[in-house]
């Protein structure tokens, strides 16, 4: 039972628009195959007219110099190129080969869609199962549709292979024979649209306080394979990030689970990242940090330069006593409360602006005390 879907639509479309359907899969072939199919398509156009449909599968799988060389007949017109990936063609093919291309995503099927699929197979007598005698129970087609995760030919492969397997006839295929067929679920899971759109679930979902969510995001990342240095990173960014110092220990835990993650490896790493982005996921948030940097470093980067202020500058070296460096800075430490009230950039910013949650709540009122004391003063004598 071959269930080819993006193979057939390729086929579809070269049948409607009157081309020769030419196919090659990029795991099988190197650039002489690909300038041997180009070649007889320059043929065929200049013979009898006829325009070339080429179906390349797998094209992710092409290198850079692979890839270039189907431009030219691309924009020729020799060709109308098909190409089929798993990948995120943005990451995976060249940007003058997708920019002389039209996207279209192939979206999994509904449940409803892969249950009338299985039913349809069941009931073939020509191509199916028809002539097998089958009774699907109820629990065993929800166990196919919901393993499938949308992808009909996982549904029927599995379906297939514990019909066949199965010498009685009539057969009645339980929810046993469907879990024994299946045997192991495939996570469907790679370096590029999946990856980074997993991460970014998974961050935003602990972001959000949601430890479920941000618990399945993780699982799904773990059973797909992912390198859980990376996990560990994105953790103790989004400890800084996301919570900074609405709550310090979040910076803890994230690096400690680095730590351990390094330490211990799969699979017992995964109690230690689960406790990570359950830790996280419930600490209060704020991105007051985030936010304070950010705004510093655009004023370096667009503003004129504050120079450091006098009474501020290193005086630990000949002659820049002669030149006042450091003259009138005050010891913090020999303040009272070790606040010393002196100008410390020249001019008055606030970058750092607390939130109300969690330690933050506390700091920002600290903050506003110190901010009071530090600008109601005069300047020292002799800074500039």
């Amino acid at each position: 039972m071959l269930f080819r879907s993006k193979t057939t639509l390729a086929e579809i479309i070269a049948h409607e628009t009157k081309r020769r359907f030419v196919e090659l899969s990029a795991t099988a072939s190197g650039v002489k195959e690909v300038r041997d199919v180009l070649e007889a398509a320059r043929r065929r156009l200049e013979d009898d007219g006829q325009r070339t449909c080429l179906f390349i599968d797998e094209i992710h799988r092409f290198n850079k110099a692979q890839q270039d060389v189907l431009l030219p007949d691309v924009e020729n017109g020799v060709i109308a190129l098909i190409g089929a990936t798993t990948q995120n063609p943005f990451f995976a093919l060249t940007s003058a080969l997708v920019s002389r291309s039209r996207i279209f995503e192939l979206e999994p099927l509904s449940r409803d869609d892969i249950a009338r699929i299985i039913h349809h197979a069941l009931a073939d007598t020509e191509h199916g199962l028809g002539r097998e005698q089958v009774t699907l129970a109820a629990d065993a087609l929800e166990f196919l549709v919901e393993t499938s995760d949308g992808d009909a030919r996982r549904a029927l492969g599995a379906l297939e292979i514990g019909v066949l397997s199965s010498a009685e006839r009539p057969l009645a295929f339980t929810l046993d024979l469907a879990q024994e067929s299946v045997q192991r679920k495939a996570i469907r899971y790679d370096s590029g649209d999946t990856h980074y759109d997993c991460a970014s679930a998974l961050i935003k979902s602990i972001r959000g306080s949601d430890a479920d969510a941000g618990l399945y995001w993780l699982a799904r990342m773990l059973e797909g394979g992912e390198d859980v240095r990376f996990l560990t990173r994105r953790l103790v960014i989004l400890a800084s990030e996301d919570i900074g110092n609405a709550d310090p220990r979040s910076l803890l835990v994230a690096v400690a689970a680095m730590q351990a993650t390094e330490f211990v490896g799969l699979p017992e790493c995964q109690l230690t990242l689960a406790q990570a982005v359950t830790y996280l996921a419930l600490a209060p948030k704020s991105n007051a940090c985030t936010t304070a940097i950010g705004a510093a470093r655009r004023d370096v980067r667009e503003k004129a330069v504050i120079p450091v202020p006098r009474h501020l500058q290193d005086k630990h070296y000949s002659g820049a006593k002669r030149l006042g460096h450091g003259q009138g800075y005050e010891y913090s430490h020999d303040a009272p409360d070790g606040i010393a009230a002196q100008d410390y950039l020249g001019v008055e910013k606030r970058y750092y602006e607390p939130t109300d949650r969690g330690l933050e709540r506390d700091l920002g009122e600290r903050l506003a005390e110190i901010r009071r004391r530090l600008h109601d003063h005069p300047p020292p004598a002799g800074s500039s």
